[in-house]
């Protein structure tokens, strides 16, 4: 049995069709959305179309853990809110976990946007390394393999390069043959060199030993004086015109 583990936080425009693509790729998985306190209709979405909820302090680390205790899968697949998963995601699944070497492993990537960079961006992801695989691809492993690897740990960010360093000590993180097609909102929102500079950053700190808590304030104020000198820029825009 496949478990499907989505953290969410006011998700409600992007939620439904990730819900819907998962019961489709994966008829008779069992789906639950780990719900950092939205204040949308993330948790009435997630009911709708049968997914199990789970509430948890706001955080993708706490969420995506609780998400895993709650679910009763074989399989442990941890995908984000606004990523889709390819439609034959069950046979790849059921094909590469019929072999007994395989313990965890990612879909590629693929971005609803277009563009050199983030097409280059997206096929760095079949290479596994520190650098090139994150949660945003989908995190399929078995559940007994999360267990030993002692889950995720409840970080506000980089609990999916955490995740994947330590399996990496023990094991390979295999790469499947398909994509998942993930929202470039980010990049969309700052600029795809920007964004990508920003995240660069902030994972050279974390692997230079900063704590995930300090770089998650930090990029929480980052995008606030972003939103704020955005929202400058309008109304500066609305006097001219």
């Amino acid at each position: 049995m496949i478990s499907v583990v989505i953290p969410a936080l006011n998700e409600a425009a992007n939620l439904p069709a990730t819900l819907i693509r998962v019961r489709d790729a994966l008829p008779g998985a069992e789906i639950l959305v780990a719900d950092g306190g939205s204040r949308d209709a993330t948790v009435a979405i997630a009911r709708a179309h049968g997914a199990l909820t789970v509430t948890a302090p706001a955080g993708r680390g706490v969420q995506l853990a609780a998400g895993a205790a709650a679910a009763r899968g074989d399989l442990l697949l941890f995908l984000h809110a606004d990523t889709l998963l390819p439609p034959k995601a069950g046979a790849i699944l059921a094909a590469w976990f019929a072999r007994a070497d395989v313990r965890i492993g990612t879909f590629r990537l693929a971005f609803d946007a277009g563009g050199p960079f983030l097409r280059a961006c997206a096929w760095c992801s079949r290479i596994d390394s520190v650098f090139t695989r994150f949660g945003d691809q989908g995190i399929a492993v078995r559940r007994e393999f999360y267990t030993e690897l002692g889950g995720f740990p409840t970080w506000p960010l980089f609990e999916d390069v955490e995740l994947l360093r330590r399996a990496r000590r023990v094991t390979r993180v295999w790469s499947f043959p398909a994509c998942v097609t993930t929202s470039a909102r980010r990049f969309r929102a700052h600029g795809p060199l920007r964004q990508q500079w920003l995240n660069t950053r902030l994972l050279l700190r974390f692997l230079s030993g900063t704590s995930p808590e300090k770089l998650a304030a930090a990029y929480r104020r980052r995008q606030a004086s972003h939103l704020a000198n955005s929202d400058f820029t309008k109304g500066v825009s609305r006097v001219r015109l």
